[in-house]
């Protein structure tokens, strides 16, 4: 089983227009509740590949079981850490005219001490059921990043799989704990490390410091613009055809549910690299957030290149099963 691991999780009220007016009264065709938060859209898109998943989340206030009732509507299994603040909402208008969509985020739901206590206690639990352990998205707060980095720990101590997909000042201290599996959007990781990104040459060195301490796999993607992954200490460049983007939100986490669909089934690394690329840019050509069929990709995982950036990968076995 997987397990996603959401601190910073979001209720989306989603308010549907057919166009809207600046400075004027606008009123929406229908209202729509739904769950937001990177490991809460890779659950989602998990189930779509019918890999068994678990989220665990803090839910608080009214918004919490709003929230809670539309997980269990959208059939994400999960469980739930008690929060005395109010979960954040975030509000979502969706433009049908233009295909526009314009996100309002509200300020964080803080953890405390204790609340993050009994998250990390039921987490290491929860850690030794699981095959893989996903560790996705924001902080709310700079202690609640403590979460990820145990989360980490608790995978190396148990022998478990461990992918990391998080930004902010805890970026780098969650990598010297050694996630398995890193996956980086270039802006977030560059404002998260103060380093830059742009070059080819700039991304590979970075590739091969993640290896060095300890990363097996990792991922950099950037839009549109070419995919870079580490297979250990080969790296690899990956691109792929344009699509009409609609809105690219979860498109990061479509493709780190790509990348755990091929772990847990023991596909090889160029194999699930072009699932998990092509969910990723599918993703952005539609309204729906983590909502890719497996059955919609195969024509577009054609087109997908993947070709090696120095030292080539000896042709032994280039699968990417840890166990």
């Amino acid at each position: 089983m997987v397990l996603t691991v959401t601190i910073n999780p979001l209720l989306e009220k989603r308010f549907y227009f057919n166009s809207i007016i600046a400075g004027a009264v606008n009123r929406s065709s229908r209202l729509e509740y739904k769950s937001g938060g990177k490991g809460i859209n890779v659950s989602r898109q998990l189930n779509l590949l019918g890999i068994n998943n678990l989220a665990i989340l803090p839910l608080g206030g009214n918004s919490g079981k709003i929230l809670r009732s539309v997980l269990t509507a959208e059939q994400i299994n999960h469980t739930v850490i008690s929060q005395k603040n109010e979960t954040r909402e975030a509000l979502i208008t969706v433009e049908k005219s233009n295909r526009k969509i314009t996100s309002f985020f509200p300020p964080n739901a803080v953890l405390s001490k204790s609340e993050i206590d009994e998250f990390i206690n039921r987490l290491e639990k929860m850690i030794l059921n699981s095959s893989i352990v996903v560790f996705s998205g924001s902080a709310p707060n700079e202690e609640a990043a403590e979460i990820f980095i145990k989360g980490i720990q608790f995978a190396n101590q148990y022998d478990k799989i461990s992918v990391l997909d998080t930004y902010g000042k805890h970026l780098s201290e969650c990598i010297d704990e050694n996630p398995t599996v890193l996956h980086n959007n270039i802006k977030e990781t560059e404002s998260s490390l103060g380093i830059s990104l742009q070059s080819p040459s700039e991304k590979s060195t970075y590739l091969n410091l993640v290896y060095k301490k300890g990363v097996r796999l990792a991922f950099l993607t950037d839009g549109k613009n070419p995919v870079y992954a580490s297979q250990y200490d080969y790296i690899h460049e990956i691109t792929f055809p344009a699509v009409n983007e609609v809105d690219a939100t979860g498109s990061g986490d479509a493709f780190t549910a790509g990348i755990i669909y091929g772990l847990e089934n023991g596909v090889v690394f160029d194999d699930f690299v072009k699932t998990a690329v092509a969910l990723g840019a599918l993703n952005a050509s539609s309204m729906d957030v983590c909502n890719v069929p497996l059955s919609s990709i195969e024509e577009y995982v054609s087109a997908i290149n993947i070709k090696p950036v120095g030292k080539k990968m000896k042709s032994i076995d280039d699968s990417a099963t840890f166990h």
